[in-house]
């Protein structure tokens, strides 16, 4: 079975949005920022990456097999119309099933969760095939991880300062939480740093 992962492009002081939604000029600017194209599945969402950025996003996307999303995200995105660009299926925690968009889009490769972050996590899992469960930052990430759920933290920093605005992880519950690394990958205005969260349930120190 995989792990379970969260990844976000992050401005330097811990947002990854600012004010009202603002900033993702800044916070994504590095998805346009070279000449290599990466696959997208969406023909209105394009990348066009540095070298190094496109070397990484080959390397970490494979090992991705599904999404777990917030009901805010799937809104701000109308569901991406039913196919994530990134080619991946997508679980939606939500209070409530949006049944006329499910019914709109019979054949996307969605599933809503009503039943929590424990549940919506297990169900990504289910359709992963083995590979890791990738979740949203903000909320979602905030909750598995005070959940126990979450073994990895990616941030993709950016030299930005938002100074205020929706935080990578709030309301996490009994921290502090030790991590391990990070694994860096210098991009192009973008920096990636993976690190792996100490879980006492699997024996880390």
């Amino acid at each position: 079975m995989g792990i379970v992962t969260t990844s976000a492009s992050v401005s330097l002081d811990g947002f990854i949005a600012g004010p009202q939604g603002t900033g993702f000029e800044h916070l994504f600017a590095w998805y346009d920022g070279g000449a290599e194209e990466f696959p997208s599945a969406n023909p209105d969402v394009h990348f066009r990456l540095s070298p190094a950025d496109h070397r990484y996003l080959s390397t970490v996307m494979p090992q991705i097999g599904v999404l777990v999303v917030g009901r805010r995200l799937f809104d701000m995105t109308d569901g991406w119309g039913g196919t994530h660009p990134l080619d991946k299926p997508v679980v939606v925690l939500t209070h409530s099933v949006p049944q006329e968009w499910a019914d709109a889009h019979p054949d996307a490769p969605f599933r809503f969760v009503t039943t929590g972050i424990q549940d919506a996590v297990a169900a990504g899992h289910e359709l992963a095939g083995g590979l890791d469960v990738a979740v949203n930052a903000g909320e979602m990430a905030s909750q598995a991880l005070a959940a126990g759920l979450l073994d990895e933290v990616v941030l993709d920093v950016v030299p930005v300062l938002l100074g205020d605005g929706v935080r990578f992880f709030d309301g996490i519950g009994a921290a502090p939480y030790v991590l391990d690394g990070p694994d860096i990958t210098p991009g192009e205005r973008v920096t990636h740093l993976r690190y792996r969260l100490r879980r006492p349930d699997r024996g880390d120190a």
